[in-house]
């Protein structure tokens, strides 16, 4: 195999299309639950949502994550896989690889991976959350202050999309679009090291050795497996990252990573970084498991193989 691989790229794309269309409604309700109000339970938001705004509440703001997240995957499964095959092709003079020596470079792929993530999933993750809380009801009470915009039955705050970047860099500058993005590096490179690597690890564990590569149902539940791991650890920093992103649809709140935990803390307890937890780690099983089947089979179709291969 050559050092760089096009074929990656392609495969994440259609893997990371695959995911969100899997993923978006349960990743409505989660955030809604992590930067909302009101929402007793993950049963009472969905039927909040459901009722206030029917089904296609809980696909409010896919248009975004669907034209850019799998943009944003292609190059985070390019990356990691590029980078990956760069590492084994380093040590190739060595003798056979150990397991340990598998695992650090696994582990520093995925790190890579979650670093590059962060640089385009951030304004990727904003404009989604925005999008998704502008139909949140405000209630002016808990914060003494008059909302920038009326809550539901009036003209929401955005119009869409591009009507959601251009308002951020008009009032908030181009930095605007990287808010939360701290907390987004917290979430997402240890993140990474808990997608990649179970995944890895337990498609090699399930596929029997006289078997060339993983089956379709192996990459299936090992990502699936992946994912829920992933997302439920990721829980704590992720309700903080959608708190600050979703912080100046209305008002602005907090004043960075610290404070936000501050201020969460103070108001709800410890038990509010845990808070989606459930529909995080539900909805990282089908999600993952739709993008790991999407790239491996894509990648199968693009080199004109018959067996997987895993990233």
């Amino acid at each position: 195999m050559g050092s760089f691989q096009l074929e990656d790229f392609a495969a994440g794309w259609i893997g990371g299309a695959a995911s969100v269309i899997v993923g978006h409604p349960l990743d409505t309700v989660k955030t809604r639950l992590q930067a909302g109000t009101n929402y007793g339970s993950t049963l009472s938001c969905i039927r909040t949502v459901y009722r206030r705004e029917s089904v296609f509440g809980f696909f409010k703001g896919m248009s975004f994550p669907l034209a850019s997240i799998a943009v944003y995957n292609s190059v985070v499964f390019g990356v990691f896989s590029n980078t990956q095959r760069f590492l084994s092709q380093h040590h190739a003079r060595e003798s056979e690889a150990s397991r340990s020596r598998t695992l650090s470079d696994l582990l520093l792929a995925s790190m890579v991976a979650g670093v590059v993530s962060v640089s385009l999933g951030t304004p990727v993750d904003l404009i989604k959350i925005r999008l998704q809380m502008q139909t949140q009801p405000f209630q002016e009470g808990n914060f003494g202050l008059k909302p920038r915009a009326v809550a539901l039955g009036v003209q929401p705050v955005y119009q869409g999309a591009v009507h959601c970047i251009a308002t951020i860099v008009r009032t908030e500058g181009l930095a605007g679009m990287y808010r939360g993005v701290g907390a987004m590096l917290l979430r997402d490179v240890p993140g990474y090291c808990l997608y990649f690597i179970p995944y890895v690890f337990l498609n090699d564990w399930i596929t029997p050795e006289a078997c060339a590569g993983p089956s379709p149902w192996a990459v299936w539940l090992a990502g699936g497996l992946a994912g829920a791991i992933s997302w439920g650890t990721a829980t704590p920093m992720d309700v903080v990252k959608s708190r600050l992103q979703a912080d100046g649809v209305y008002l602005n709140k907090y004043k960075g990573i610290l404070d936000c935990i501050s201020q969460s803390y103070r108001k709800e307890g410890l038990k509010v970084f845990f808070r989606g937890i459930m529909v995080n780690t539900l909805r990282g099983f089908p999600m993952s498991a739709a993008m790991f089947l999407g790239y491996e089979l894509s990648l199968q179709v693009l080199r004109g193989d018959h067996t997987v291969t895993s990233p």
